[in-house]
């Protein structure tokens, strides 16, 4: 554990005990309260509240402007820029990564070559610090220590630099708190597959609130990228293929996270996904239309109804010009025209990449000159062009001062609306000051222990990956008989690894600790389901490995076969091993050639189809595979993208019947390895056609899913009326309607329906898709029971960018679709747009309101 002790050595000078760090700390605010997003003084939504007294002190009285809290936050800041020197300046557009040249294996791209020798810390924080890179997310560290750690760290900053101005702490989140013993909830993939916005928020709203318990002010989540080609490694940190699905589900995370008080942060601005044959880094070359119209919608809501407070470049180039070097997507587009006033901070090592992965920069200085020009205000995860050559550009002529002043404005008034640079502010955080037996374990008196894994967080850690498992077929095998003899078979049926994406603790870094405990109990799906059929008799077999040799295999596979023969019904557990640059078969650079099962598990399966037995396949994967040469041999099929700590109980649940399925694809499951990729969201070309002998239709579509129970969809109306079946609905090009439809549940149980609304245009002045989702609804119903969901759909959703590059709504007839899938259509209402033509731009509407009732 060497590592660890490294990333907890602080050097600090003055030890901080239980609760101390110096004395009468615990007098004002901690750093870290909860807090509500507000408005600020000029009339803009900010993240974080205006901490403005009501009162003034004699105290506050004497204080410089910067320390005001009485002052709006931008004159706060102007007074204080005017202040700082010019490396005082720099040092605020700059990360520290303690403990980044230590790790065993790469933790981000091109990491070793990056980082060499650690440079000396009082050095590195005598101009002030603008952010702290994964104190708790780099090694293993225990999260009483690792908060205290962090403490003395921010303590030293604040001592070391004239204005004692603290580092902003960032760490990543996108499956919880990526540190030891911190909850893992289900990979995004994972959330799309519940279209469950409110639950999103919910799980963001618990991440939030562990990371500011314990001093960590920004997250590094959501990921906004669409999903344009399955082989993408990253595919399993993305919410879907579907613009609408994306921004909806990454809106309600921006939300919960930053109820907690925590900078969330979109990423990566844009394209990312979209790089040629699914290649991490890759080139990409979509036009302008792609880009308006498909991967930046889920930015623009996030920013705009989320108000996240911070967005990330992309790695990859766009038509050759990469973001990072890019003013007019991180200048004029989103600050001119959407009006963004957060931070845009670089992925890791993203400016440096500008010369050595780009070559569109001679050198680190002339990468600043570009990054800082386009509109990157931090370079993370540490200096190497924003540090000294960046000072030396200033100061040469070589880059205005006025740029650097921009971009130091941007963090310092984020300090501020966090709190930072109020007058008693203390780098203590809550968990070392609140009441022990309020968040944490023990009671009143005892030794503070932060636990980061408490009951709640598991139980919505479980809702979510049980609202995530999508029942793609069933020919009645589903639920298991209880009185059956069961065979679960598969490298993942005792194994932990098919519960865990590429960005969660035990992958990222726990893998290069393999004596270090997980930190947080991870059932396998033998265990979970032994517990819900404790009487059952049930059979374990290995089968093999998920991406091992095939001959190596052999022996392996045979054993499984033979317990698929002795038994009455055969679950196989197949699927992805979460990795790291080629590390694995899924995650950031384990990118895949073609949409095969990985290694030898195609041949386990065929071999446990000739048995004869009944076969339940259980995929726990971060990506889709093409099943259509086994689909019609198969009894049921189950889908789970790694779902999390609680994904073994949950993924049980629904094969028992206990949870009845409620999944919805969030990408389509492609039929043969070579017919993809592609998305549902594509123009009539994209689909079957005569002119072409390779069929790329999936084998199952996006938003397909089945239940235990059965619904139907008995009436629609349109503004309370049902429509007349010979005349289309007439709605003004600007106005909005209401499409109501019932879903009764005609089963015996109770069970969750989805319903889907898309969006059909039959005649455009450009190719569109044939149908794009414009919204969506969970229904809960009771058996026998029915309820009604209300869409209001106003014209903007029609949008799209026209001939001339701007967005439109232009008047003609469209068909509004109420779905069970994007290729399950129940009833279709005839729209006509009556009216002139309209541009419209970030400020449409850009989401259907949802009513249940």
């Amino acid at each position: 554990m060497s590592s660890n002790r490294k990333a907890a050595d602080t050097r600090s000078t003055t030890e901080v005990g239980r609760r101390e760090v110096t004395p009468g700390s615990d007098a004002g605010p901690q750093d870290g309260p909860a807090v509500a997003p507000a408005d600020d003084a000029a009339g803009g939504r900010v993240p974080f509240p205006d901490t403005t007294l009501p009162n003034a002190t004699p105290a506050d009285q004497a204080l410089p402007a910067w320390r005001d809290r009485r002052l709006p936050a931008a004159r706060r800041v102007e007074d204080l820029l005017a202040r700082l020197s010019l490396e005082e300046k720099v040092a605020q557009l700059y990360g520290v990564w303690i403990g980044g040249n230590s790790t065993g294996d790469d933790l981000a791209p091109h990491q070793h070559e990056m980082v060499g020798t650690a440079p000396d810390w009082r050095d590195l924080i005598s101009a002030g610090l603008g952010q702290l890179t994964r104190p708790f997310g780099t090694a293993p560290v225990d999260p009483t220590e690792g908060a205290r750690a962090l403490a003395r760290r921010q303590e030293e900053i604040v001592a070391a630099n004239r204005f004692g101005i603290p580092a902003i702490a960032h760490e990543e989140c996108l499956t919880g708190f990526m540190t030891w013993k911190a909850t893992v909830y289900p990979t995004p993939l994972a959330w799309g597959a519940t279209f469950d916005p409110d639950l999103v928020e919910r799980m963001a709203a618990q991440i939030g609130t562990a990371l500011r318990r314990v001093g960590v002010h920004q997250g590094l989540a959501p990921v906004l990228d669409v999903i344009r080609d399955p082989r993408w490694g990253r595919t399993e940190e993305s919410i879907g293929e579907d613009p609408y699905l994306v921004a909806t589900l990454g809106t309600a995370y921006v939300r919960g996270l930053q109820s907690a008080g925590v900078i969330a942060t979109l990423k990566h601005f844009v394209g990312y996904s979209a790089s040629r044959a699914g290649r991490n880094f890759g080139p990409v070359a979509v036009g302008a239309r792609e880009l308006a119209d498909v991967l930046l919608p889920p930015f623009e809501m996030a920013l705009r109804d989320g108000n996240a407070g911070s967005v990330m470049h992309a790695y990859t180039e766009i038509d050759g010009l990469p973001p990072a070097a890019d003013p007019a997507l991180l200048t004029d587009l989103l600050r001119t025209r959407w009006g963004f006033s957060g931070t845009v901070v670089a992925d890791y090592f993203g400016i440096s990449f500008l010369t050595r992965l780009h070559s569109v920069a001679a050198d680190l200085t002339e990468a600043a000159a570009l990054a800082l020009t386009a509109g990157v205000d931090v370079e993370l995860p540490a200096a190497h062009c924003y540090g000294a050559p960046l000072v030396a550009a200033v100061r040469a002529g070589m880059v205005p001062e006025a740029l650097v002043d921009r971009a130091a404005a941007r963090v310092l008034r984020q300090k501020c609306e966090l709190g930072l640079l109020d007058p008693d502010w203390s780098p203590l955080p809550p968990a070392l000051t609140e009441p022990a037996d309020r968040h944490n374990g023990g009671g009143p008196g005892d030794e503070i222990r932060i636990d980061l894994d408490p009951p709640a967080n598991r139980a919505l850690a479980r809702e979510l990956a049980e609202e995530s498992v999508v029942l793609l077929a069933n020919s009645g095998a589903l639920p298991l008989r209880p009185d059956s003899r069961i065979a679960l078979v598969g490298p993942l049926a005792d194994s932990v690894t098919g519960m865990l994406g590429c960005y969660t603790f035990p992958s990222h870094v726990g893998s290069q600790h393999p004596d270090l405990p997980a930190g947080v109990e991870i059932p396998t799906l033998l265990d979970a389901l032994r517990a819900e059929l404790p009487t059952t008799p049930i059979t374990h077999a290995v089968g093999g490995t998920v991406d091992g040799d095939e001959a190596e295999s052999d022996a392996a596979i045979a054993a499984a076969v033979a317990a698929a023969r002795d038994a009455d019904v055969c679950v196989a557990v197949l699927g992805d091993r979460a990795g790291l640059f080629g590390n694995g078969t899924s995650g950031e650079g384990s990118d895949a050639p073609d949409l095969r099962l990985p290694g030898p598990q195609s041949a386990l399966l065929s071999a446990l189809l000739d048995t004869g037995t009944p076969v339940i396949l259980v995929l726990l994967t971060g990506r889709p595979y093409a099943l259509g040469h086994v689909a019609h041999r198969l009894a049921a099929i189950v889908q789970a993208f790694f779902p999390g700590e609680e994904g073994g109980p949950a993924v049980a649940r629904v094969l028992t019947g206990r949870v009845c399925p409620s999944g919805r694809l969030p990408v389509s499951v492609p039929r043969d390895p070579g017919g993809q990729p592609s998305t549902y969201l594509t123009p009539a070309l994209g689909q079957r056609t005569e002119v072409s002998n390779v069929d790329p239709t999936p084998l199952f579509p996006f938003g397909h899913g089945l239940s235990y129970t059965e619904f139907v969809w008995p009436e629609v109306r349109v503004n309370g009326v049902v429509p007349a079946v010979d005349a289309p609905v007439e709605l003004p090009t600007d106005g909005e309607l209401t499409l109501s439809v019932t879903v009764r549940n005609v089963g015996d149980r109770a069970g969750t329906d989805v319903v889907q609304l898309y969006l059909h245009d039959p005649v455009a002045q450009v190719t569109r898709p044939v149908v794009r989702l414009i919204g969506y609804a969970r229904v809960p119903v009771g058996p026998g029971q029915t309820r009604r969901v209300d869409f209001r759909v106003h014209a903007d959703l029609a949008a799209f960018t026209g001939r001339h590059g701007h967005r439109v709504v232009e008047p003609g007839d469209l068909e509004l679709r109420l779905s069970a899938s994007s290729a399950d259509h129940r009833h279709t209402v005839p729209v006509r747009l009556v009216g002139a033509e309209r541009r419209v731009d970030h400020r449409r509407r850009l989401a259907s309101e949802v009513t249940l009732h």
